[in-house]
């Protein structure tokens, strides 16, 4: 029966709307720096409308979707009538390297999701895994840093008319060709040495994207010499302020954190977070109340108050508005216990 169910006739596949991924393999990993440090499989996506894009997701998104199609289709599903024979995901690791982990990882999940993309069409339809395989507006705006195992993706943008060129286009972002290049693929840019190329955007550190004589592709950065650079981004990295007592000794330190100044922490990532920048496992977490005592945190809620508090005071550009106090964990003459 479930032999049965898992073919997929081809008159179905071809009703299926052109949006439907229809494969999916991982280009790379990236690690991203929040209160808890992590990597995300970099997926280029192909639908079956033959658009191709980036998606970015981390284990656990693979591990959620799993535990959902399980329930819903597995063999032992008890809330389905339909069911069929699911790809079986890599394991979850609690020791190692998170690095040598993803890694590790990547040929498994592409031969999981090339599984999961050959599954019948109630499957592929199913709402979890539309989500799964669609480019959120936070996927679209991130930059990929360095792909390895595939060109980075280019647009198609319109000519410009000579008129078009005059001031604003000398004043645009712009490089000088000091070699001859010819590209690969009808997504890289051919140019001749001395050409003046208009960039449009950095693809990542090694490669450009750039328009000559009304043609648009990528380039690599090697080839050229920029003569007007593009507008230098903001740093979106914040810091945390932390002050850190041991014995007799008080120390400030601040603490390089990639996530928005509103953003609220899970205790234990913050946890985690203090005991590999101060190097200690004994350690506790406190901030100051309005009188000035020190409150030792406990759980997510004593954040969120925390953060709560925090809120409307004066802070310093790109400096969280609340302040960790780092104390030993057997060190109870810190706080305010009279009566």
């Amino acid at each position: 029966m479930a032999k049965a169910q898992q073919l997929r006739a081809e008159s179905d596949f071809d009703q299926l709307p052109d949006d439907i991924a229809i494969s999916a393999n991982i280009a790379d990993i990236e690690e991203k720096r929040g209160f808890t440090s992590h990597f995300v499989f970099v997926i280029e996506v192909k639908t079956k409308g033959g658009s191709k894009y980036l998606i970015y997701r981390r284990y656990r998104q693979f591990y959620a979707l799993q535990s959902k199609l399980e329930e819903r289709f597995g063999q032992e599903s008890k809330t389905s009538p339909l069911t069929c024979i699911l790809p079986t995901l890599p394991a979850k690791v609690y020791v190692g390297v998170k690095q040598e982990i993803a890694e590790m990882r990547i040929p498994a999940l592409n031969a999981y999701m090339k599984h999961l993309l050959s599954l019948p069409i109630w499957v592929l339809m199913d709402e979890d895994v539309r989500i799964f395989f669609y480019q959120s507006s936070y996927d679209a705006e991130q930059v990929p840093q360095a792909l390895r195992r595939l060109r980075p993706r280019t647009r198609r943008v319109k000519s410009e008319s000579p008129q078009a060129a005059g001031i604003d286009r000398m004043a645009a972002p712009r490089a000088e060709a000091l070699f001859d290049f010819t590209g690969n693929s009808k997504h890289e840019l051919n140019f001749k040495v001395g050409d003046v190329i208009f960039l449009l955007s950095r693809i990542n550190k090694d490669w450009l994207e750039g328009t000559v004589r009304g043609t648009t592709g990528i380039f690599p950065v090697s080839f050229v010499k920029i003569l007007k650079d593009f507008p230098e981004e903001e740093d979106p990295t914040n810091w945390l302020r932390c002050y850190y007592y041991e014995d007799t000794i008080s120390t400030i330190k601040d603490i390089a954190v990639e996530e928005d100044l509103s953003s609220t922490p899970l205790f234990k990532d913050l946890l985690e977070l203090m005991r590999r920048e101060f190097q200690r496992q004994d350690i506790a977490l406190n901030y100051r109340d309005a009188e000035g005592d020190l409150v030792r945190l406990l759980s997510d809620e004593d954040v969120k108050l925390m953060v709560k508090r925090a809120r409307g005071l004066p802070s310093q550009k790109r400096l969280f508005p609340w302040k960790l106090h780092v104390t030993q964990e057997d060190n109870y003459k810190v706080y305010n216990t009279v009566p």
